[in-house]
């Protein structure tokens, strides 16, 4: 049984390839795979902030596993039903998983976001919707997630992220997409 992990952020599915040329082409076509139909629809989700983090894999059987960690327990419903209804689709296991309820996690998403976004290096990451670099709080440890051009904005943000008061541990998991 073959598997592809597809990650989403930045509006788009991380694979193995550059995928930039190929997502221009697809959005012209429209979706197409079942793949490009699942991220569409995540993607298409509202309320999904850089605190949220999702990602899917399929198989060649229609089976869709969802994966990720979440803010809001109606966005994990959300994410469900309308990967349910995506045309090829049989099956959906939902294991997103809602993060717990916390305002000490709440107060530290909002320093993190703007001690990452607001430092001038990496400010042209928070332009758009979708933001490229995920911020994962859960009990005070954090989780970066998410793309980066370069080793340098990786190794800024992870610094950044354990500057920042309150913050137990960070898990710097950014991938490099350029360079």
């Amino acid at each position: 049984m073959k598997l592809r992990t597809l990650v989403l952020g930045l509006g788009m599915v991380a694979s193995t390839l550059s995928f930039s040329a190929q997502n221009a082409l697809a959005s012209a076509r429209g979706p197409k795979t079942i793949n490009d139909r699942v991220r569409h629809e995540l993607n298409m989700l509202p309320y999904v902030n850089a605190f949220d983090y999702m990602s899917f894999t399929t198989d060649e059987n229609g089976n869709v596993t969802l994966m990720g960690q979440v803010t809001n327990p109606t966005l994990k419903s959300d994410a469900g039903n309308v990967v349910k209804k995506v045309e090829g689709v049989e099956h959906v296991d939902n294991q997103i998983q809602v993060l717990p309820v916390s305002f000490f996690d709440n107060g530290l998403r909002v320093r993190l976001f703007r001690t990452i976004y607001g430092y001038p290096v990496l400010q042209r990451y928070a332009l758009g919707v979708n933001k490229p670099i995920r911020i994962i709080v859960n009990n005070g440890h954090v989780t970066l997630i998410g793309f980066v051009d370069n080793e340098a904005d990786k190794n800024i943000a992870g610094i950044r992220a354990n500057g920042v008061p309150g913050v137990f541990s960070v898990d710097n998991q950014l991938k490099v997409v350029k360079g």
